[in-house]
């Protein structure tokens, strides 16, 4: 009994020998650790404790003896670096520690026992030794009566409030309403369930919290924010994103993960819309592979592909065209959902005010793969082809559209594979919707003569030109290398691009289709070496395929060099490949 005593009397004696200066106190445990923090940054000996009979949170100076915080305390008023109400407590109320994280000062103090000036190490000071405190356990949870009894206190605006945040994670899909009804009660339960916790569905004080805690969360990593730029006021995520640069028509955010507002300012009326309308599905921000809707006055892209998805809007207001666009990394559909949402209820044009046309220009970087600072989308592959029927049938070489996930004409028609020859290298194509080619090839019937002049017309460059260009040569043979007669073997330096490009004399008549390299892949030639099919072949290709193909020969007429090079752009044609 005396040795029990002993240990119980050393105990309260070591407490009593652990003073604390007392900074400030705050309500929440947000606001503890935000001043906690602070203080901690400043201050040596910086502790944390919730104040266990009021729910408040304590930071504090210590431990020391009660001179030393005595003297500490007189120190740090006179230099004013702590509140003038701070004082000297035994810390008799403090319970569990929250700062620093991980640390429980108050064992630590009682373990260590008091100073004393006498001698260490006799029988009676080993006897003495106290083991640590555990730390206090957790506050029970609330029983299913108590959370619906707390659950009762709460207004229509704060059970709408859960049922946002528990829409938002997924699990209610029915109407914001505040009544809590079996939907409720089931989107509860699968939320206590992911969260690891009983599915009663009720959720109780702590649980509403949490749920409340982490949707706000999601709200305070992207920093919803108004801004006002280029005559447009619109909320955006500038916890994400911040200004960059101007480049007329268009003002640039942009941040590290990958997010990305533009916003869109540029006078003009409905052609400056249309026309911004097409240009923008050119660029590597917007994936071809989404919906479009262009009305009178307004239009809306969205597109989406394996890394982005984007979402654009331009309308015609105030005398101007204004607008924004969102681009955002694939696998953050929630937080980019919410930026989406405050950007369209946002947006408002304020006055006639619009970006200036030349803002930018002088630090704009000069380039053909750019559109004011956006980067022109590029096909995987680009080769050349030619109308062969009157409302839009081309033909191409089968490597141009072999593997392709997307064809398009011109980079603006979407376009079929109907018919192939491998043998012969070659690939019909047939647009989505019928066009009205500015002009059809005509086959010739007649041979050539070895050694004549002739062009290939094509996109060289891969579309970097706009319009097919021509590259001239001679006809080195009527036949292949093998003597194949569907075949002609030209002395012409023709590149990549220029593939499936029409073969033409000076009549304009197409006597072939250039070959592409691929046909020949396990040969490799001089660069002046290429191959034609036979305007025959392909004249059978296209009946048996059901087009009647545009015959003539040597009675056309012979054409100058001009009108021979719009002829024959007027009837060649882009064909991109996307894989």
């Amino acid at each position: 009994m005396t040795f029990i005593l002993s240990i119980f009397w050393g105990m309260t004696a070591m407490a009593q020998d652990a003073f604390w200066i007392q900074l400030e106190a705050n309500a929440t445990l947000a606001q503890g650790e935000t001043v906690t923090r602070d203080y901690d940054a400043r201050l040596d000996d910086v502790n944390g404790f919730r104040l266990g009979a009021s729910g408040w949170y304590a930071t504090v100076l210590g431990p020391f003896t009660e001179d030393e915080a005595t003297a500490r305390l007189t120190s740090l008023l006179a230099l004013g670096t702590i509140p003038r109400d701070a004082y000297v407590s035994d810390g008799a109320a403090y319970a569990q520690q929250f700062w620093p994280v991980g640390a429980n000062t108050l064992a630590t103090r009682d373990a260590e026992g008091p100073q004393t000036d006498g001698d260490a190490g006799t029988e009676d000071d080993t006897q003495t030794s106290v083991i640590a405190e555990p730390e206090p356990e957790p506050e029970p949870e609330e029983t299913r009566g108590e959370a619906l009894a707390s659950e009762r206190t709460l207004d229509r605006e704060q059970r709408e409030a859960l049922q946002i945040a528990l829409q938002f994670d997924g699990y209610y899909t029915a109407a914001i309403d505040g009544a809590i009804g079996p939907g409720t009660r089931n989107a509860m339960a699968q939320w206590q369930t992911a969260k690891g916790y009983e599915a009663t569905g009720v959720l109780t004080t702590r649980q509403r919290a949490e749920l409340l805690g982490d949707y706000e969360a999601v709200f305070d990593s992207l920093g919803l924010a108004s801004i006002t730029d280029a005559g447009i006021e619109i909320i955006i995520p500038t916890a994400m994103v911040s200004f960059d640069h101007y480049e007329a028509p268009f003002a640039h955010y942009e941040g590290d993960e990958g997010v990305r507002v533009v916003l869109i300012s540029q006078s003009g009326g409905q052609s400056t819309l249309y026309g911004l309308y097409d240009i923008l599905q050119s660029l590597e921000v917007v994936p071809p592979e989404g919906e479009r809707q262009r009305l009178e006055s307004d239009f809306t892209i969205e597109g989406a592909n394996s890394q982005i998805t984007s979402y654009t809007h331009a309308a015609i207001v105030d005398g101007a065209v204004k607008g924004y666009m969102l681009i955002w990394p694939v696998g953050d559909e929630k937080r980019r959902n919410i930026a989406l949402d405050a950007m369209k209820d946002s947006f408002t044009s304020v006055g006639g005010v619009v970006l200036d046309d030349n803002a930018g220009l002088d630090e704009a970087m000069q380039s053909v793969d750019l559109v004011s600072g956006l980067e022109i989308r590029r096909a995987d592959r680009a080769r050349t082809g030619f109308y062969v029927g009157g409302e839009g049938a081309v033909l191409t070489t089968a490597d141009a559209v072999a593997g392709c996930g997307q064809i398009s004409l011109d980079e603006s028609y979407p376009a079929q594979v109907v018919a192939t020859d491998s043998a012969l290298g070659l690939a019909l194509l047939q647009p989505e919707q019928t066009l009205a080619p500015l002009a059809v090839a005509t086959l010739s019937t007649d041979e050539p003569r070895i050694q004549s002049d002739l062009a290939v017309a094509g996109f060289s460059f891969g579309g970097r030109l706009s319009s097919a260009t021509l590259t001239y040569g001679k006809l080195a043979d009527i036949k292949g290398l093998d003597g194949e007669d569907t075949m002609f073997r030209l002395d012409l330096a023709a590149q990549d691009g220029d593939a499936g490009g029409p073969l033409i004399n000076a009549n304009g008549a197409v006597l072939g289709m250039l070959q592409s390299d691929a046909t020949n892949a396990n040969r490799q030639f001089p660069d002046e070496v290429s191959f034609a099919a036979k305007a025959s072949a392909l004249a059978e290709f296209l009946t048996t395929n059901g087009i009647e193909a545009r015959t003539g020969g040597d009675s056309m007429s012979t054409l100058t060099p001009h009108a021979l090079a719009t002829q024959a752009a007027d009837m060649s044609v882009l064909v991109s490949c996307w894989e």
